[in-house]
């Protein structure tokens, strides 16, 4: 069984590529700004990185609501992905490729890939019967259907009777491998409890599952068979692999896996753990393909302690959110209140305090105290350098052990746990400069007890800035830029070109004698203006 190569220099991770029956809810935008912070830290690490993310676009569902709205397929699927690109980049997502599965590319490798899945005599012609859901696109068991045949899923949806000849993947055959590949890796499937639900599910028996579609107009053409397409998540997690190819090469499989493949890290919700985690490698053991790194359930929002949806009225329009709130202030929330992995909610008044608190309070006056000091008491320079702090100062003892904490959370994406460890140390300044109150050391004429006071507490305040900015970038620009670097987080190619690493991450890198500007307002308190939920279709 292939394994990724654990010694490249690269990184590639995926978002899901989300289905556009709709416009982007809060839910994709967790898990892309969630899939942002991982490949700006992997950046930070000297990696090469590429973050892939896109649009399913195929469909009965896609082809559904296009006509109810008057629309070609086609146009309906070009305004949907617009606007996630549009709200990918007022949330400042830096993605690297955005895959469409109506691309033209995007046929080529399905064709290419099912060639070789074909030949190994993994697909087949059968009938299926069953309840159809259109909505999740796959066939339900009856045992979990809702009273009057309502999906459990889309509780609002009855399911369809289905009778009809498709092909189908003989996932069956690969129930053994799937089982060694679960042991042999058992981090293979994050966290604990997503893998559990599929050791559990894989432990029942596996079915074959089917692949394609007749009487379907949009979607890609079968290549054996022209009365069929291909069924959409056949057809949608190749997505991953077209997005692999560069701009200027022939859309081939051999070009698309050469550089990236396998890929480290596929972000989903648990909604979608099925696929991901037990169709999607037995594909690619079909296709004789290497295994993925990775693959990481997170849990669901709700909203004030309720499901979100339509017919209660609160779904969360992320557009909405983050132009009233700004990008840094929603990324913060989410990443640092809601442990990854587990369900969260999102309640608007826990979410202004929360930011209020951390990044005006905490945070932001943090470094404008410091540097109005540091103007007032030192000529507006760092006075010393981080070798001349004595090794028992409280904030050095906790900034030594700061990155590997953070780094270490940040591989495990325990996001929350990294906020967390560098809020403990911003609120730590706080309280070194109330209890050494160098305002008194310098009246006193204690100006070396001064000069440490403040590196020590504008050392942290960097060591901060740099370990927070794959999650508030613009904020932790703001701090460098300050502290007198002309560092932008936001960058790819200026971060790319230097060691930032190696320094960025130790406390005690702050320069002596490097100029200081003028302080200014790294966060603004936020006020409630109106209600960001809004009665959108999630």
């Amino acid at each position: 069984m292939k394994s990724p190569d654990t010694t490249k220099n690269t990184f590639a991770l995926t978002t899901p590529l989300y289905y556009v029956n709709d416009l982007p809810h809060v839910g994709s935008a967790y898990t892309t700004m969630a899939a942002d912070a991982v490949a700006r830290f992997e950046r930070l690490r000297g990696k090469s990185v590429l973050l892939i993310t896109g649009t399913d676009e195929h469909g009965q569902k896609i082809q559904r609501t296009a006509e109810s709205l008057g629309r070609s397929p086609q146009i309906h699927c070009d305004l949907i992905a617009a606007g996630f690109q549009s709200l990918w980049q007022q949330l400042n997502i830096q993605y690297d490729r955005f895959s469409r599965t109506t691309a033209p590319r995007h046929q080529s490798i399905v064709k290419e890939f099912f060639q070789r899945v074909w030949a190994t005599g993994d697909i087949y012609l059968s009938q299926q019967k069953g309840w159809y859901c259109v909505s999740c696109e796959e066939f339900k068991e009856e045992r979990d259907l809702l009273p009057g045949k309502k999906c459990p899923t889309h509780t609002s949806k009855e399911v369809e009777w289905r009778d009809e000849e498709n092909y189908f993947f003989r996932l069956s055959r690969y129930q053994n491998q799937l089982q060694e590949l679960y042991e042999q890796r058992p981090d293979f499937i994050q966290p604990k409890s997503r893998r559990n639900e599929v050791l559990s599910f894989v432990s029942t028996g596996l079915q074959d599952f089917s692949i394609s579609r007749v009487n379907l107009d949009w979607g890609l053409p079968f290549p054996t068979d022209d009365r069929h397409t291909i069924y959409v998540w056949f057809d949608a997690l190749l997505g991953y692999i077209t997005a692999l190819l560069d701009p200027d090469v022939e859309p081939t499989l051999e070009n698309a896996l050469s550089k990236w493949w396998p890929i480290n890290l596929h972000l989903i919700g648990k909604d979608i753990l099925r696929f991901h985690a037990v169709y999607w490698p037995a594909m690619l053991m079909s296709a004789d393909l290497p295994m993925p790194g990775r693959i990481f359930g997170h849990g669901f929002l709700t909203k004030d302690g309720k499901k979100m949806g339509k017919t209660e009225g609160n779904v969360i329009d992320p557009v909405e959110l983050v132009k009233q709130y700004g990008a840094d202030a929603v990324r913060y929330y989410f990443l640092k209140e809601i442990e990854f992995g587990q369900d969260g909610d999102f309640n608007e008044t826990r979410f202004i305090d929360t930011v209020n608190a951390d990044l005006a309070n905490d945070l932001g006056n943090l470094v404008n105290r410091t540097l109005s000091m540091a103007h007032k008491y030192c000529g507006g320079i760092i006075p010393i350098n981080g070798e001349d702090i004595p090794t028992d100062n409280p904030l050095k003892v906790m900034g030594l052990t700061l990155s590997d904490r953070a780094i270490d959370a940040y591989e495990n994406l325990a996001f929350s746990q990294v906020c967390e460890a560098v809020l403990t140390l911003v609120r730590s300044g706080n309280k070194f400069i109330d209890d050494r109150a160098p305002w008194s050391l310098y009246k006193q004429g204690q100006l070396e007890a001064v000069r440490e006071v403040l590196y020590s507490v504008l050392e942290s305040v960097r060591l901060a800035a740099y370990l927070l900015s794959p999650i508030i970038p613009n904020i932790s620009t703001a701090i460098y830029q300050q502290l007198g670097f002309s560092i932008d987080f936001n960058d790819q190619v200026a971060i790319n070109n230097i060691d930032i690493l190696s320094t960025g991450a130790i406390w005690g890198n702050l320069p002596a004698n490097q100029a200081l500007r003028k302080p200014e307002p790294v966060f603004k308190r936020i006020e409630v203006l109106q209600s960001v939920s809004r009665s959108l279709v999630i």
